[in-house]
């Protein structure tokens, strides 16, 4: 029976590891995934082309204009009918039906530059959505790599931790049988098993992060929530940083897309403007015609042809103020205020995100350096507990921060990484590699 019900347990056992798929992905290709999978870029795509159907909209104002109409009129009261036509007084013939058609030909010629304007401005700011796209393309690609870098963490961490949770295992046993022996206090051994009972529950809250770390990486490249990462430690140490700040601000102010669609949408708005004001001025288009009608029994017209120039002017215009020319002046302000501001902006996130890139590797250094000290610490303290010289709560503390200081280093060099991602996110860069 016991057999039996082992046997159920493994089978069970394998069925759900099984079922958990394991894969090894890099962060480049983490980022790729998560790029084609963003539903965030889907919205910027549809964006794209809403503006590009908008352009295709000014586009169609420079074509011509071909209209065709036709009438069928049925006449159920005989109307009357009175020719004046000398030679041909007095009542005319019955009428109980008219047909009518045209057809108006318009080709514009001058419009003030309003439709040329529109095309160019209507241009630009399909430029501005592909460039808004793109700068949400880095952010992407740095909220993937955070999310990477915080799994890449938790395993480590739940792997340190282990290692510790074996040691202070084997330390357990070992104290129960210097206790058995009389060679410790229940006491000292207590304090042991507290110690291993303390690294259980950091382990246990270390895993719980790494499977909501998981799952999140999943939804954000667009795996199946059981599916397991495998993190690749390589891009630990692959930031170089041997250049002054004003070389990242440089690059931000060339490769920054938010600031290249803030230069369209501010052409577009200079256009805009250019537009407005020319509804001022008179339109010209070349037009053509043919009318064909039939009236039985009474007149009947074919051939019609007409061609011509026709010109419009709104003559309102000369007491109408235009508003749509000052609403248009006052979005060119507001935008140049927001180009201004978001130099501003640049300059400080630059210089900010270079500090603490700097920043996050002297940590390391000082990380590094406080771990060598906490081994020799707890190689002395060892030592000197061998010998009867100190305590085992000193032992046990001693062990407790050479732990604390093996999961610094570890945090510290991913950090280090995510601060020089930050940086070049906030370039403008990220993706180009």
């Amino acid at each position: 029976m016991n057999k039996l019900l082992t046997a159920i347990i493994l089978v069970v056992t394998f069925g759900v590891l099984s079922a958990q798929e394991k894969r090894k992905i890099s962060l480049q290709e983490a980022v790729k995934l998560g790029i084609e999978n963003s539903k965030y870029l889907k919205i910027d795509q549809a964006q794209i082309e809403e503006s590009t159907a908008n352009l295709l909209a000014a586009k169609n104002k420079q074509l011509p204009e071909l209209t065709v109409s036709g009438s069928y009129l049925y006449l159920p009261l005989e109307p009357n009918v009175d020719l004046k036509i000398p030679g041909m007084a007095g009542g005319g013939p019955k009428v109980s039906n008219v047909l009518y058609g045209s057809a108006n030909l318009s080709v514009p010629i001058y419009s003030g530059g309003r439709i040329k304007y529109g095309i160019k401005s209507a241009e630009y700011l399909v430029e501005a959505s592909k460039l808004n796209a793109e700068n949400d393309k880095n952010a992407i690609a740095y909220n993937i790599s955070q999310a990477y870098n915080n799994l890449f963490k938790a395993n480590e961490v739940v792997k340190l931790l282990k290692e510790n949770l074996i040691s202070s295992q084997k330390r357990d046993e070992s104290f129960i049988k210097l206790e058995n022996n009389g060679v410790i206090a229940r006491n000292d051994r207590l304090k042991a098993q507290l110690q291993t009972s303390n690294i259980e529950l950091q382990l246990m809250e270390a895993e719980n992060n790494y499977s909501i770390a998981n799952i999140n990486m999943d939804l954000l490249l667009g795996l199946p929530d059981n599916t397991e990462i495998e993190v690749d430690s390589n891009y630990i140490g692959e930031d170089d940083l041997g250049k002054p700040d004003d070389y990242y601000l440089n690059l931000a102010r060339e490769n920054r897309n938010d600031i290249k669609a803030l230069d369209y949408q501010r052409k577009a708005a200079a256009l805009g403007s250019k537009s407005a004001k020319a509804e001022h001025l008179p339109s010209l288009a070349f037009t053509g015609g043919y009318v064909a009608a039939d009236i039985p029994k009474l007149l009947t017209i074919t051939n019609a042809v007409n061609v011509g120039v026709g010109i419009q002017y709104n003559l309102s215009n000369i007491w109408k103020k235009n508003s749509s020319y000052v609403q248009s002046k006052a979005k060119e302000q507001e935008l140049a205020a927001n180009n201004d501001l978001l130099n501003d902006n640049v300059t400080l996130e630059v210089r900010r995100d270079y500090q603490n890139d700097l920043f996050a590797h002297k940590k390391i250094d000082v990380y590094q350096r406080a771990l060598e000290q906490a081994e020799e610490n707890y190689r002395i303290t060892l030592n000197k507990y061998n010998a009867g010289l100190e305590t085992i709560t000193n032992l046990l503390d001693a062990d407790t921060a050479k732990i604390t200081a093996n999961v610094n280093v570890i945090t510290s060099k991913a950090d280090a990484a995510l601060a020089h991602k930050k940086l070049l996110q906030t370039t403008g860069t990220i993706n180009n590699n």
